[in-house]
């Protein structure tokens, strides 16, 4: 039981490393990009292809994985998102699910369709027993904790206790107003969404041995993206990680005590959950 908790934890984590760009451009730049998981699927593939063909090693690859796909999210922001932004949602929608369909043909055609596999370096392919072995803790998921962890209190501190958090909150608010008070608002959604692009991507790269690396990865979890925003709400990083927890360990649980359900369990809770609370679980604007 301990370690199922555990394992859930780790996937919660792995999660919401993957989804909180998501979080952060829908809830505080107000604009829905469901070609996130292509992001995050190119900083797997990034991975991939350095450890493959350039003997890096796996923690070198991480913030290769994180920079190429923040510098890839602020081209695109600059020349096509940025048109995009007082659009209806419907428009965004349809626009970033397009750029998710052109990145899986595009990964299909030059990679192929073959799965990947990321060979893990030898000291996190290790297990620690604790309890007699009631609590089996795999050393790989324990890193994955570990980041998760360092970035959500670095996240929560940026937007929260920063000059550029704030300016961040005010371009949200009225565009015009911060504009007015000296605030190049263009500056700040490119960083914003390529600070995002770029979490995708490591959360890609980090996933990649956990979930799979295929073409089809933008699609195949593009719905547990948004079920973490839509559950844990946008307006905090908080919301997210907590969806993202609960998701985590739920879906965990639900395969290895109802494996025929799968799936099941976990899209029967996030209806509950919305049914409940539409706005999200932890949104501070849900009554």
């Amino acid at each position: 039981m301990l370690t199922i908790l555990f394992d859930g934890i780790a996937y919660g984590m792995l999660l919401f490393i993957l989804a909180v760009g998501l979080a952060v451009t829908m809830g505080l730049m107000n604009f829905i990009n469901l070609a996130h998981g292509a992001f995050a699927m190119a900083g797997g593939y990034i991975t991939v292809l350095l450890m493959q063909h350039a003997s890096v090693p796996f923690l070198a690859c991480l913030p290769i994985a994180f920079i190429v796909p923040a510098l890839l999210g602020a081209l695109l922001e600059k020349t096509l998102y940025r048109r995009m932004y007082s659009k209806p949602h419907l428009d965004q929608v349809l626009f970033s699910i397009g750029l998710t369909f052109m990145a899986v043909a595009s990964i299909d055609y030059f990679v192929g369709s073959s799965p990947q596999i990321i060979q893990l370096p030898e000291y996190l392919k290790g297990r620690t027993e604790l309890w007699d072995g009631a609590l089996g803790m795999g050393h790989y998921r324990l890193c994955i904790i570990a980041v998760c962890a360092l970035l959500t209190v670095l996240l929560q501190s940026v937007l929260s206790q920063t000059r550029f958090g704030s300016r961040l909150r005010a371009s949200v608010d009225d565009q015009r107003v911060a504009a007015g008070l000296g605030i190049d608002v263009n500056v700040v959604f490119l960083v914003t969404f390529a600070v995002g692009s770029g979490l995708a991507g490591l959360g890609g790269a980090m996933g990649a041995e956990v979930l799979g690396l295929d073409p089809i990865f933008p699609l195949k979890f593009m719905i547990y993206f948004l079920i973490v925003v839509a559950v844990g709400g946008t307006s905090s990083i908080t919301g997210p990680l907590l969806a993202a927890l609960l998701l985590g360990i739920a879906d965990v649980a639900g395969k290895y005590y109802i494996p025929k359900l799968g799936a099941f369990i976990v899209y029967s809770l996030m209806i509950v959950v919305l049914i409940w609370r539409p706005q999200g679980l932890f949104s501070r604007g849900s009554k």
